[in-house]
């Protein structure tokens, strides 16, 4: 027998050995509102086939967790490429990004309306079918046999450059295919999906976390789109699509090439903005974008771009317009809302910006972090001819920010890291994971916390950016992708020990495991090419701008 220690009820009950997880939750009788489609076992997510054979302190989660929600939309994707493959044999078939709150999927040759809808179709009947999902672990040779047999050479390289003695795969009846990370026992506990035609694809959309009965209102992002096409455009310009392709061309000597071309196309988009301010004419450049998107690093580049365009850079951070800390409103649980538009002083911001640019001398404040007061050092601005102020910040992208500013005066940049390489054509990195990866490492670098505190209040920096970033992007006049093809690799050999320090006990070690899974197939690539302008620089250090 084995004790089982349930965090759903706070009880605890014997098992016999190799009980699996889906009896232990129906002889519980978890008073659940959602199904349960996932666990955490010793606080590492796992699948419901999973069979205990030890004591275990196991908590079940629904669609309503970030966890449960991963593993649904994993297992509906694994449904969605069983049905193309079916209809389509022979085509290559790309996950390609999130979008619009969904995520975009294409093939070589452009989709048509009637070959979507048959996709649905035979998705609902797989579906129906309620079709177990089987992971087979075997030694690592026969897994690259196995996928050579069937064509997939982005898995092959993969796992060629994998380093490990045994791997995984999955079947759906006789269609076999890898996710990183546990499936739903069956195709039967999905229960909502829709697809519909999407640019030159398909677009697969999913169940609100909130509202799980309902789908995910579709959001316009048209301008955030055009930056993974962009991406993935270059990507196939240099051969390197997949982890796969990266680490073979890393172990072929080309890394320092990788990185001298990817940072090349970034200076050449900074060119670009730079060059499209003057020709506008703009005298205020706001640039915002969600945490670690490398905001600070981008305006500083940007600075220097301007300055060989013959303008004047002056630099302003929003943060400098912080309420007093008394004065900052608070959430629910009674913690200041830093996240919050509300905690910058509106009227007061757009005062001062209204007297620069009308030319009147200003006197600027500095936000003292530490009294949670603004001061004044004696540091004054009057605008001069040729002058552009650079602001910097969360809610520069937020109407309400310069609402007193003339839309002519502003040009808008939305910074984000769309992380610009994928584990294999079935499985994206989520951008969120490489932002927390870089922020993890700065964090312990300059502020001196653990992982574990990073990953502890990720959720909370998430929900603020949901709230008072993302919906405000498509603003933009311009987006700058601040992910470089090469970044995963040279966070590796930093981030790993940070992780591997999250103790098992504690709720953030789910997040800290899942990281190491996907960071386990990157070969890692040593920082010293790195030019110290980089936007990496920012977290790793070494950089020549001053923070």
């Amino acid at each position: 027998m084995v004790r089982i220690f349930c965090k759903n009820n706070g009880e605890s009950k014997e098992f016999q050995v190799g009980t699996s997880l889906i009896q232990i939750y129906e002889s519980l009788n978890l008073n659940m509102r959602y199904r349960a489609i996932a666990a955490l076992v010793n606080n590492e997510v796992v699948g419901l086939t999973f069979k205990v054979y030890q004591n275990k302190d196991i908590e079940f989660l629904d669609i309503t967790s970030e966890e449960g929600m991963r593993m649904y939309v994993r297992s509906l994707t694994f449904v969605m490429m069983k049905a193309m493959h079916e209809l389509f044999p022979g085509r290559v078939v790309r996950f390609e990004n999130p979008i619009s709150n969904g995520y975009y999927c294409r093939m070589e040759t452009e989709l048509t309306e009637k070959e979507v809808d048959e996709i649905r179709e035979r998705m609902r009947t797989i579906i129906e079918r309620d079709i177990h999902f089987k992971r087979v672990e075997c030694h690592t040779t026969e897994a690259i046999e196995i996928f050579s047999k069937i064509g997939r050479t982005d898995k092959v390289r993969q796992l060629e450059t994998y380093g490990s003695l045994y791997a995984s795969y999955y079947m759906l009846d006789d269609y076999i295919d890898y996710y990183y990370g546990g499936l739903l026992p069956s195709t039967g506990y999905i229960n909502l999906f829709e697809i519909e035609k999407f640019c030159d694809g398909v677009l697969l959309r999913i169940p609100d976390r909130d509202k799980p009965m309902s789908l995910e209102d579709k959001v316009p992002q048209d301008k955030l789109q055009e930056r993974f096409t962009e991406r993935l455009r270059w990507h196939q310009i240099m051969g390197v699509e997949t982890v796969g392709d990266f680490n073979k061309a890393i172990q072929s000597g080309y890394g320092v090439a990788l990185v001298n071309v990817s940072e090349a196309l970034q200076e050449k988009r900074i060119s670009f903005i730079a060059d499209e301010i003057k020709r506008r004419c703009a005298r205020v450049v706001l640039i915002a974008g969600p945490s670690s998107s490398g905001k600070t690093t981008t305006s500083k580049r940007l600075s220097v771009h301007l300055m060989a365009c013959g303008l004047k850079p002056y630099a302003i951070s929003l943060d400098d317009f912080f309420l007093n800390r008394t004065d900052t409103p608070l959430k629910e649980d009674g913690d200041y809302d830093f996240e919050s538009i509300y905690s910058i002083d509106l009227p007061y911001f757009n005062e001062a910006l209204n007297k620069i640019l009308a030319g009147e001398e200003v006197l600027l404040p500095h936000y003292n972090f530490q009294k949670g007061e603004r001061e004044y050092l004696g540091k004054k601005i009057k605008l001069e001819p040729n002058m552009v102020l650079v602001i910097e910040g969360t809610h520069g992208l937020n109407p309400m920010l310069t609402q007193q500013i003339p839309d002519e005066e502003k040009y808008r940049i939305y910074v984000s890291a769309l992380t610009s390489i994928k584990l294999d054509l079935h499985n994206y990195i989520p951008t969120s994971d490489n932002r927390l990866l870089r922020r993890m490492l700065r964090d312990y670098k300059y502020r001196g916390y653990e992982a574990v505190e990073t990953i502890r209040r990720w959720p909370d920096v998430r929900e603020g950016e949901e709230k008072w970033i993302f919906p405000y992007q498509e603003n933009a006049d311009v987006m700058f992708n601040s992910a470089l093809l090469y970044e995963l690799s040279v966070l590796k050999p930093h981030v790993e020990p940070l992780l591997r320090q999250v103790p098992e006990n504690r709720e953030e070690y789910s997040v800290a495991r899942r990281l190491l899974r996907f960071l386990e197939y990157i070969v890692p690539l040593q920082d010293k090419e790195l030019p110290p302008t980089s936007v990496i620089r920012e977290f790793l250090g070494g950089s020549s701008f001053t923070y």
